[in-house]
């Protein structure tokens, strides 16, 4: 039997989490193929860059030829709007409900897509999004301070309980701004980790979230292909 639950991950939209039934998934990603879009130099946009629009940010970002074998996309769910109550995180009640389980950033300019890696479960998710730096760094350092803020928490999704512990993490070197954090969600008696790591360039913030070894595998081609020269 699968737990399945909305599970809060910060920058990301609402996303169905599956908790194994048996044992925490550890799998770890084989080395992708280098993709072309690392051979492509980073734009460098200048500080007043005009935001992509979203058509714009589909185009950038990654592929299953980028990612490598293994790799295949996986459809997007409908939007999902379960009754959840966040308990013993203040910040995140006031950031409201749709933050509290993940919703995304309340940016118009955006983009996301969601990759499954083998028969192993593990998945890995993008999320561009395009505004003002201004903008893009307030809406990224509430959300992540406000989270880690709370070393647990619990939330209430429907009739399951989910506790929620958060960590900050250190972050590479990269972009002009980056957040990163793990996050492990308990149901059930069963424990599920995921990374999440954000990164703005100027006026595109990249966010991958998902399984921590395709998050730092992918992370660097997600950000290059976003901020590629065009």
């Amino acid at each position: 039997m699968r737990v399945r639950v909305v599970a809060a991950l910060g920058l990301t939209a609402v996303t169905v989490l599956a908790l194994p039934a048996c044992s925490t998934n550890t799998t770890e990603a084989k080395p992708a193929s280098t993709p072309s879009t690392q051979s492509k130099k980073s734009a460098g946009p200048g500080r007043n860059a005009a935001p992509l629009s979203s058509a714009a940010l589909e185009e950038r970002l990654l592929d299953v030829s980028d990612l490598g074998a293994g790799y295949a996309r996986k459809p997007e769910r409908p939007a999902r709007h379960d009754d959840v109550t966040v308990l013993g995180c203040p910040a995140l009640n006031g950031l409201g409900g749709d933050a509290a389980v993940g919703g995304s950033l309340d940016f118009p300019r955006r983009a996301k897509v969601t990759f499954t890696y083998g028969g192993s479960g593990s998945e890995v998710s993008e999320e561009l999004y395009s505004d003002s730096a201004g903008k893009l760094s307030n809406g990224a350092n509430r959300i992540f301070e406000a989270m880690t803020g709370c070393p647990k928490y619990q939330v209430l999704v429907g009739g399951t309980a989910v506790d929620i512990a958060t960590q900050k993490v250190v972050s590479a070197r990269v972009g002009d701004e980056r957040w990163s954090q793990l996050m492990t969600f308990s149901a059930g008696g069963h424990d599920t980790v995921v990374k999440q790591a954000a990164v703005r360039d100027a006026s595109t913030l990249v966010v991958v979230s998902g399984s921590p070894a395709l998050v730092d595998q992918h992370l660097g081609q997600a950000l290059a292909k976003a901020t590629a020269i065009r």
